[in-house]
């Protein structure tokens, strides 16, 4: 029945129908992987990528490993820090008058959800904790940052695992962050990954069995959500799980999503949100990846390696090591998928 009603929704989107039959996944060699977590089974879960503007080749990767705490990683791969912490699942930044920001959702109490705050020190490279802050009731999944553009004014979204969704806003300004829940959305089963366009105040959020979905990011805004993009086995096959955005100029760019079901990565145009193709990661010296949770893209120069944009992504079965993730350069990807 949900499903039925999800492509009624449909109907009304401006969305490109799915091809009838399943769409050629490229192929794209990863360029480097981390070094394992520590925990073994599910464990590294979600990236997030610091992007630094003066040397881009020295831009830092985190990656959560939900057992046990939180890395920092060189665009080598190596483990250059580790914070304990528990339970952390989805991780986001941003850089906030001068600070790089990260937040995780917490999922230490299944019963209220939290989110933890850090401090990227990208001098020492490592995240230094600044607390730990209840959202709402309910287990908290996943998480994702907006910087809104007109105030700079920080807002977090968690994703609790039934669907609802907490807006915070996190106010910086004072010795220690105040955080207040701002409203709620929904979707109606079980989500996890989430994105914000900066630049258009545009949330998407992934409803694993379902599809994707958009809200405005305005705390503002009304609470309905629209549907842009459905689970249909083909070219989104369950579960939707991570979300990543490259964009470009004012509005455009891509909307990528890991289409779990069955280890590929599915591109959507933005702003339309029209399919635009599909890849793999393998073929190459490393090996590929499979069942990914989290991703993370941005684009521009990180260096001779990726000199149009980094994409992380977690990697569920890298036997005989634990979980870790794979770095993909974005060029790469638009080359492949016969791209600009």
């Amino acid at each position: 029945m949900r499903r039925v009603a999800f492509a009624v929704l449909l109907g009304g989107c401006a969305v490109t129908p799915p091809p009838t039959t399943a769409p050629m996944a490229s192929q794209v060699a990863a360029v480097a992987e981390t070094d394992p977590v520590d925990t073994a089974a599910d464990a590294a879960d979600d990236p997030a990528i610091w992007r630094n503007r003066r040397d881009p080749a020295a831009s830092l990767v985190i990656g959560t490993d939900k057992k046990a705490g939180i890395h920092v990683y060189d665009l080598s791969g190596k483990r250059l820090s580790f914070t304990p912490a528990a339970r952390l699942n989805n991780v986001d930044l941003r850089e906030i008058g001068g600070r790089v920001i990260a937040a995780a959702s917490d999922r230490a109490d299944e019963r209220q959800a939290h989110f933890a705050l850090f401090t990227l020190d990208t001098v020492a490279k490592k995240l230094v904790p600044m607390g730990r802050y209840p959202v709402g009731a309910g287990e908290a999944y996943g998480m994702c940052l907006w910087t809104r553009a007109r105030d700079k004014a920080l807002f977090g979204f968690v994703v609790l695992k039934d669907g609802r969704i907490d807006q915070v806003s996190i106010d910086l300004a004072g010795a220690t962050p105040v955080v207040r829940t701002v409203r709620s959305m929904k979707v109606g089963t079980q989500a996890e990954g989430c994105v914000v366009d900066d630049r258009t105040g545009i949330l998407y959020v992934a409803e694993e069995d379902v599809g994707l979905w958009r809200f405005a990011a305005d705390p503002a805004a009304p609470v309905e959500g629209t549907a842009i993009a459905t689970v249909d086995g083909t070219t989104l096959v369950a579960d939707a799980e991570g979300l990543a955005l490259a964009p470009a100029g004012r509005d455009g760019g891509y909307l990528v999503a890991s289409s779990q079901g069955d280890n590929a990565y599915t591109l959507y145009r933005l702003p339309g949100v029209t399919y635009a193709g599909r890849f793999r990661i393998g073929g190459g010296a490393i090996d590929g990846t499979s069942e990914t949770d989290g991703i993370e893209l941005i684009p521009g120069n990180f260096g001779p390696k990726y000199p149009k944009g980094l994409m992380v992504a977690q990697d569920s079965d890298n036997a005989p090591d634990t979980q870790n993730f794979k770095y993909v350069s974005w060029a790469d990807v638009l080359k492949a998928l016969r791209l600009r």
